[in-house]
């Protein structure tokens, strides 16, 4: 019985809470656009970018991903018929 007076009562709020929220965004009206304060500054010439330069070099990590390539030949599978 607790589960249903929940369920009439108390979750009608969020539900009229949002058609009140779209019901005052559709009545209300756009603001008119206000012009820049500050004219926007371009630099006459951009930099360049940097130089490429390699950076340290790095071990490689452990494990499934970062490991060396095998030391064993992988074996050969089987054909399915088809």
């Amino acid at each position: 019985m607790w589960e249903i007076v929940f369920m009439l009562l108390v979750l009608k709020i969020p539900v009229a809470y949002l058609g009140a929220v779209v019901y005052w965004a559709i009545k209300s009206e756009p603001k008119p656009l206000e012009p820049a304060l500050l004219p926007a500054v371009l630099d006459p010439e951009p930099k360049p970018p940097p130089a490429w330069r390699p950076r340290g070099t790095r071990r490689r990590r452990g494990g499934p991903h970062g490991s060396p390539s095998r030391g064993y030949e992988r074996p050969a599978r089987a054909a399915l018929p088809r």
